[in-house]
């Protein structure tokens, strides 16, 4: 008779066993796994027809899928879940090697070198991509405007925010101004917006001038179009990332498919979903695990996200850690991504 899991995440000893043992082997080799692999290599006196029985128990529960006509089975997201919850034995890091990364993190002297650097290392350390979410910034301050003339309808807008960052963007308007008439709209705006935070520059300004538009003067009118434009430009602290070693990613047979890389690399350069993922972390604690389906958007399906939030005075502020196959080395990456967060959380607890 064969010998059934009960259900799912509670397995008998050797039900247990063998899949612990394929998604070890899988995870190292990348090939379905077989059950005359199986059976030679369980150290249990079984026969392939009985390994074949099991891992035919295991794929009904959902755990298991045979790939294409392959006679081998690979694991499952439901499959990598269960192993990651109940099964994962992490591997400490070695004391040199908390060192080496200790003192890389702290050599960074400035948040945007800091992530950069993170990211590469921990890119560097588990060949999968690094990725690390820089500071959400609690308000963008707007300290004062300027628009260029460009030709075609174009103007260089140049914001100053908050203490001394810039940011410029080019936007195309219905018409060409002239200097004077930009030199006056920016006058204008900076008389009735420098202080202000963007949001609200854009949620109630721009919307009451607009409004107003019929009754305004030219110049008035030029201003509103400035700003509905301008001022559309994203604050900080709408989130952005750094990525380092995405190039890994080619390495594996299994993420050979150039079209999945490429929209995995766009979502990366788009950066939307990418944070809308990372932002679930940001009021957690400790290591999290998105594997595959689990990370909510199609272009991860193939991927695992395993990421840490990274603190300053108390406050979670970003999230870091790394995207690689959803058969990575989990027991490897979990605590590098952890150490990694704590060292980079000391980094700038230090720096106050």
């Amino acid at each position: 008779m064969t010998e059934r899991p009960a259900r799912r995440g509670v397995l008998s000893g050797r039900a247990e066993d063998l899949f612990k043992l394929l998604v070890h082997r899988y995870i190292r080799e990348g090939r379905p796994v077989g059950s005359r692999t199986l059976a030679r290599d369980s150290g249990r006196a079984m026969s392939p027809a009985t390994v074949r029985n099991v891992m035919a128990d295991l794929e009904e529960l959902g755990l298991l899928s045979a790939p294409h006509i392959s006679a081998g089975r690979v694991p499952t997201v439901q499959g990598y879940r269960l192993f990651v919850d109940t099964m994962l034995h992490t591997q400490p890091l070695a004391s040199d090697e908390v060192r080496n990364l200790e003192e890389k993190v702290h050599a960074a002297d400035r948040e945007d070198t800091l992530a950069e650097t993170t990211s590469a290392l921990l890119s560097e350390i588990t060949h999968l991509a690094g990725i690390v979410m820089l500071p959400r910034q609690e308000k963008v301050i707007l300290r004062h405007v300027e628009f260029l003339s460009l030709s075609d309808k174009r103007v260089l807008v140049i914001l100053v925010i908050n203490e001394h960052a810039v940011q410029n963007r080019i936007i195309r308007t219905k018409r060409r101004y002239s200097p004077a008439e930009l030199q006056e709209a920016a006058n204008y705006l900076n008389d009735i917006c420098a202080g202000r935070s963007l949001s609200l520059i854009r949620e109630r300004i721009v919307d009451e001038l607009r409004r107003y538009r019929e009754s305004m003067n030219r110049m008035t009118a030029a201003a509103v179009e400035m700003a509905e434009k301008a001022f559309k430009v994203p604050e900080s602290s709408e989130g952005d990332f750094v990525v380092a070693g995405h190039t890994h990613l080619m390495e594996y047979d299994d993420l050979a498919d150039m079209q999945k890389l490429r929209q995995l690399f766009e979502a990366f350069n788009q950066k939307r979903d990418i944070l809308h993922l990372l932002d679930q972390c940001l009021r957690t604690e400790g290591v999290h695990i998105f594997i595959g389906e689990e990370c909510g958007y199609e272009v991860l399906d193939e991927f695992s996200v395993v990421v840490s939030p990274y603190e300053e005075e108390g406050r979670v502020i970003g999230v870091l850690g790394v995207i690689g196959p959803t058969r990575m080395a989990y027991e490897k990456v979990v605590p590098v991504v952890d150490v990694t967060a704590r060292l980079v959380s000391a980094t700038l607890n230090r720096e106050h």
